[in-house]
C-alpha cells in the first residue's frame, strides 16, 4: 500500500509576523513546528503501514526550513520525504496550495491513500485536503476518526456533532483526520539517527511539476488578504448603581442614547 501524508510546517503561534506588503505570513526565519493535526495524519499512516504493509511518503510545501519538519516525520517512522519549494509558490492560498500539492502527488506516481490533518493552526480553513481530492479526481472523506481497509474498500468513522457516521469508499481516497483518531508517537532514537544520516531530502520545484504557472502562488490564488490588523482593546465597563431599578434603567438608556446605540 502506497500512503502519502501531506504535512505543513506552521509558525510558532508566539512568533507570528506579517508581511505588510502582501498581508501574508512571514515564514522565513520564524521558529516553526509541525502542524499538530498533521502529526495525527502521520500516525494514522504509520499504523496503516504496520497493519497492511507498504510505504509512507511525507510531502510538504514550503521554504527550505521545512526540511526540519520532514526530518521529524522521518524520525517518527516515515519511509521517504519530499519538499516542494519554489519562490513561485509564495503567497499561495488554499486553492493554489492544493493545486501544487496535487501536481506533486501525481509526479510521485501511484498512491492508495492520501492523509491530511483536519486543518492547519495558522489558517483553520480545512480546505486544502478536500480541494486536493477534487484536483486529483478522487473520493474525499473528512473528519475521520477511525480507518479500516478491506481489499480496495476503506471504511471510516466520520466524527460530527451528534456522534459518528460510518462511510465506505473505493481506493484511492483522500482522508482528513481529527485529533481523536490517535495519539502521535514520539520519534525513536533509531528513527532520529535515520533522519540525521539520511541523504539530502528530495526537493521538487515548479519546473519539476506539470503545472500551469498562472495557477501557482499569489498569482494563482483566488483569494487575497486585503488587510490584517489587531482589533482595538475594549474599554473598561461601567457599573451602574442607583437607588432603584427604574433609575438604573434610566441612566443606562441615557448612556446608550449618548453613544447612539439606541
Amino acid at each position: 500500500m502506497d500512503i502519502v501524508v501531506c504535512i505543513k510546517q506552521v509558525p510558532d503561534t508566539t512568533e507570528v509576523k506579517i508581511d505588510p506588503k502582501t498581508n501574508t505570513l512571514v515564514r522565513q526565519g520564524v521558529p516553526s513546528i509541525v502542524n499538530p493535526f498533521d502529526k495525527n495524519a502521520i500516525e494514522a499512516g504509520l499504523r496503516l503501514k504496520e497493519k497492511y504493509g507498504g510505504r509512507v511518503t511525507v510531502v510538504s510545501m514550503g521554504p527550505p526550513q521545512a526540511n526540519d519538519a520532514l526530518k521529524e516525520c522521518l524520525a517518527m517512522g516515515a519511509d521517504d520525504a519530499v519538499l516542494v519549494s519554489d519562490r513561485a509558490f509564495g503567497g499561495a492560498d488554499t486553492l493554489a496550495t492544493s493545486y501544487t500539492l496535487a501536481a506533486t502527488i501525481r509526479a510521485l506516481g501511484h498512491f492508495d491513500v492520501i492523509l491530511c490533518g483536519k486543518q492547519a493552526i495558522d489558517g483553520d480553513t480545512a480546505q486544502v485536503g478536500p480541494e486536493m481530492a477534487e484536483h486529483l479526481g478522487i473520493t474525499q472523506l473528512t473528519y475521520v476518526a477511525k480507518i479500516d481497509i478491506q481489499g480496495d474498500t476503506v471504511q471510516v468513522y466520520r466524527e460530527h456533532e451528534e456522534g459518528y457516521e460510518v462511510v465506505e469508499a473505493r481506493l484511492p481516497v483522500l482522508l482528513s483526520v481529527v485529533k481523536s483518531i490517535n495519539v502521535p508517537r514520539y520519534p525513536t532514537v533509531k528513527g532520529i539517527m535515520k533522519a540525521v544520516h539520511k541523504d539530502k531530502i528530495r526537493v521538487l520545484s515548479a519546473k519539476d511539476l506539470e503545472v500551469d504557472m498562472d495557477r501557482l502562488g499569489l498569482k494563482g490564488s483566488a483569494t487575497q488578504v486585503r488587510q490584517i490588523f489587531t482589533p482595538p482593546q475594549r474599554g473598561q465597563g461601567i457599573l451602574i448603581r442607583q437607588d432603584s431599578a427604574r433609575k438604573s434603567v434610566d441612566e443606562l438608556m441615557a448612556k446608550l442614547s449618548d453613544a447612539k446605540i439606541v
